[in-house]
């Protein structure tokens, strides 16, 4: 678990469930303690596949393929009054967006009972991953796991460490945002392209000479 002097008033990070429709947050699930570590995976969208093709070497379909991998801490004995049931309810927020909804599954039982054969996969909410100012962006977790650590009487976890794998998506997952358009494909394709001109003007800003690594002129 991460700790802060005081005076730093540190930014919480968490997820935000935007609903597929309308676009507007659902529900906020910050983390009770920023992870301590995170791992960041970049995959290269290039044209050409094999060594020696020059016409394709420096070439690029489409954005990086780029992952997140982190840790978050969740702990109820600090403060139990506010955890009745334990963590349940902070576990399954989080599981939310990782299976169709009660509803949404007794729809697609009815449709199917009236002889529809091909029914259209049902739509979670968007997840976005809030990693302080610089980082919200759209997601979709790709692997999850939990370790409940300790239980009160009930048999409630009151401490659980959660594993999460996610993946950036892009527009090209998500489309190019148009105006009008209020749904959670647009809001999380303009998350992306904010995101990536943040990323565009941070490397802007590293303008060192090439003397720095060693070398005369280019």
């Amino acid at each position: 678990m991460t700790t802060f002097p005081q005076s730093l008033n540190p930014v919480r990070g968490g997820f935000v469930l935007v609903d597929p429709d309308s676009g507007r947050a659902s529900k906020t699930i910050p983390f009770q303690y920023n992870p301590d570590t995170l791992t960041r995976t970049l995959q290269v969208q290039g044209i050409g596949g094999e060594p020696g093709d020059r016409l394709e070497a420096l070439r690029l379909k489409g954005p990086s393929h780029e992952s997140y991998r982190f840790e978050a801490e969740f702990d109820a004995t600090a403060a139990p009054d506010k955890f009745p049931d334990g963590l349940f309810p902070v576990l399954c927020a989080l599981e939310k967006s990782l299976s169709p909804t009660y509803a949404q599954l007794q729809n697609e039982d009815q449709l199917a009972g009236q002889g529809q054969l091909e029914i259209v996969p049902v739509e979670a909410p968007l997840t976005v991953l809030v990693l302080g100012p610089k980082r919200v962006l759209p997601v979709r977790i790709t692997d999850f796991s939990v370790a409940e650590e300790a239980f009160d009487a009930a048999l409630n976890p009151i401490r659980a460490k959660v594993s999460i794998t996610v993946r950036v998506l892009t527009v090209d997952d998500l489309g190019y945002p148009r105006p009008g358009d209020p749904g959670a494909r647009a809001k999380g394709g303009t998350l992306y392209l904010t995101y990536l001109q943040q990323k565009e003007r941070f490397a802007d800003a590293v303008n060192n000479p090439v003397t720095d690594v060693g070398v005369p002129t280019v």
